[in-house]
């Protein structure tokens, strides 16, 4: 891949998909940490979640900046759970992920210690430089500009344009792209689109950036 320097890769249903149902346990920790500490009434959750996920780009955020939650707080509460029973290793990613020499880095919204879990269960953590989560871009989160900043800034200042970014989220891959980087959406029904590079999981991404003229 002659015109890519370096790999930011989503964590989330990015590195494993998303039928696994680890989001499902994840996401009824983050019910039960604003019913029980935050006090909002169950029945308005799901509507209030959505709205500030929305509004601020991760619930954690705007239940920090709309209601005074502590974040370190919000994030142990909500990681703290063992997926080795829904996480398993994948070994086709690590090949494929073997076969991409650039330098790789996790950037995700979620925190370090649920990253470092996920990529020690997948199989694959050596693979990865290092770990950009919600902590380090704080107090910005993607898709905010400022986050990928300093992302950029904390993997050595690269050129974005020689960069490429791997994520679920179409939002999230229009602010980087909008920096400049190449951007792959990972999608299982596999939706075209015209603004992004397109994968039904992160497995196919050599053959994905082969076809794109990236390993030409």
């Amino acid at each position: 891949m002659n015109k890519i320097q370096l790999l930011f890769i989503d964590l989330d249903d990015t590195v494993y998909p998303p039928d696994t149902g680890a989001w499902d346990i994840l996401g009824n920790r983050i019910y039960q940490f604003m019913e029980k500490y935050v006090d909002i009434p169950y029945e308005k959750i799901h509507e209030e979640r959505d709205r500030l996920f929305h509004l601020h780009g991760t619930t954690m955020k705007g239940l920090h900046v709309e209601y005074g939650a502590d974040i370190n707080h919000y994030l142990e509460y909500v990681h703290d759970v063992d997926l080795s029973g829904i996480i398993k290793e994948d070994p086709a990613l690590r090949q494929a992920l073997l076969q991409i020499p650039q330098e790789k880095w996790i950037f995700t919204n979620a925190c370090r210690a649920h990253a470092e879990q996920i990529l020690r269960l997948v199989g694959i953590r050596e693979l990865f430089t290092d770990i950009i989560d919600v902590l380090d871009t704080d107090p910005y989160c993607k898709p905010d500009p400022l986050a990928f900043s300093v992302a950029l800034e904390k993997a050595g200042n690269p050129d974005p344009t020689r960069c490429l970014f791997v994520d679920d989220r179409s939002s999230n891959l229009d602010a980087a792209r909008a920096l400049g980087m190449h951007t792959v959406l990972v999608d299982p029904n596999a939706i075209s689109t015209d603004s992004h590079m397109v994968i039904r999981k992160l497995s196919e991404l050599p053959d994905a950036l082969a076809r794109s003229g990236f390993t030409k």
